[in-house]
Formats: C-alpha cells, structure tokens, sequence
C-alpha cells in the first residue's frame, strides 16, 4: 500500500490518498478496521503526527470513523441523499406524509430530543418573521436520527399568535407536519427560501451528531413563506455534512 511518490504532496495527505484508494478498491469494506497510527508510521516511515494527520483527513471527509478503544474503520452508514426541491413539494406533506418521505425511502428514521415551547424571538428571526422586537414565537426543536445515526438538528420559529392553540404547538403536529397544520390554520406555504453555508460545528452540537474530530456541519436556513409574501416559519437546521449528499434538480 506504500506509495512514497516525489511531488510536493504533504506526506499525510499521499497516506491520505492511497488509504482513499485501498477503500475504494475493495480492499477494506464498510466496518472494516484501516490501519492504525502504529502500522501507517512503519509502513511510510513516518512520525506519530503525520499518521494522525492522514487519518484524520479520511475521517473529515466522512470516509473513515473513530471507534474510542478499537481504531479507525471504514464507514458503513449510506449517506442520506438530501432531495432539496422534490421533499418541499406540497403534494407531499399536503397529502399527510413527512417531507422526509422523499429522502429517506425504507430506512428508518426517529425524531427525538423533541422540545416545543415559547419564547422571545430571536432578533433575526423576530425581522424575517416580521414581527415586533420581543414578539413572542413557538419554538420547536428536535434531532433527526436515521438508521441510529444522528444527522441533524432542526430547530423552527413561527410566530407564537399564528398557531397558538394549534397542533404545532404539541410534540406531535400530526400527518403532513407543521406545513400541513399551517395549510389548515390558512396559511399555507407557497414558497420557500433556503440559505446554505458550511462551518465547524459547536461543541454540543459535535456531541449531538455524534461527529468525529474535524467534522465540519452545513447549516441550511429555511423560510417558508405564504400566499402574499408573509414568513410563516424560519426553520435553522444543522447537518452532519459526512452524511449527507444535496441534491437539487430543476427545469433549465
């Protein structure tokens, strides 16, 4: 598996490259151990920090998971291929079925860490809903878990006298979701907005997803908006970024 080469490369990121390889040809599978700092530093003649380095490069890139005690191992859950456009189709959640239906096909998903209550709106989220500083909005917050691996962290803000009362306001917002209760309440979403960017994540957010050292997140911001242009819900989701592909198809 050694291949030294001559260029400029930094050596971390040629063991990187040829570990990348051997995955990718077979030779280790999903679950499957890769070598360890010990073994990669006899095979390339390389320092303790060169091997941790080129480790953790594979683990950055969602290739390669830690395993606290074990090693290093290849892997095995599929990433989610996230449908942007098709999953926030009215005929979806508009008919009962959770805009995950779309992404997530027979694997098996578990929303917990659910919590919904009241409170002040943040100041950017109190301007977009256009609400009065200090205006009150509901709050719910819950992770997503897929196959048992946790993916992301959703927490949506829509002004609290909207759906005061309604099934939003509960931990179980019924068939369809929040837009489907929205729909019923009369104001339903005609459009929405998504604003994506990648960063690192917080600590408690690392700890939440579960994410492996050096494991950036996206953050998408979502708003939905009704008939007549008003926001009706800003939903701030952070993603596990090694699970995930975006996906976005559209008429040319």
């Amino acid at each position: 598996m050694a291949n030294q080469g001559s260029g400029r490369q930094p050596k971390y990121q040629r063991i990187a490259a040829d570990l990348r390889a051997a995955i990718k040809a077979g030779e280790y599978g999903p679950g499957d151990r890769v070598p360890g700092e010990n073994e990669l530093m006899a095979a390339y003649n390389v320092a303790r920090m060169t091997a941790r380095q080129a480790l953790g490069l594979l683990q950055s890139e969602g290739i390669t998971e830690a395993r606290k005690g074990a090693g290093v191992f290849v892997r095995s859950f599929r990433p989610l291929r996230r449908r942007g456009i098709q999953r926030l189709a009215a005929e979806a959640w508009g008919s009962g079925r959770s805009i995950w239906s779309t992404d997530i096909e027979d694997r098996v998903l578990v929303v917990d860490r659910v919590e919904v209550g009241e409170r002040v709106a943040p100041d950017g989220v109190a301007e977009v809903l256009g609400l009065e500083r200090d205006a009150a909005v509901c709050v719910r917050s819950r992770r997503f878990v897929l196959d048992g691996k946790p993916v992301q962290l959703s927490v949506s803000y829509l002004p609290a006298e909207l759906v005061a009362g309604s099934a939003i306001t509960r931990e179980d917002s019924g068939p369809g979701g929040t837009y489907a209760r929205l729909t019923e309440l009369g104001h339903k979403p005609v459009r929405f907005r998504e604003e994506i960017r990648t960063r690192m994540p917080s600590a408690e957010e690392a700890e939440l997803l579960g994410l492996s050292s050096g494991t950036p997140v996206v953050h998408i911001c979502r708003t939905a908006f009704a008939d007549g242009g008003r926001a009706v819900e800003v939903n701030d989701m952070t993603l596990d970024s090694a699970s995930y592909v975006l996906e976005y198809e559209f008429d040319a």
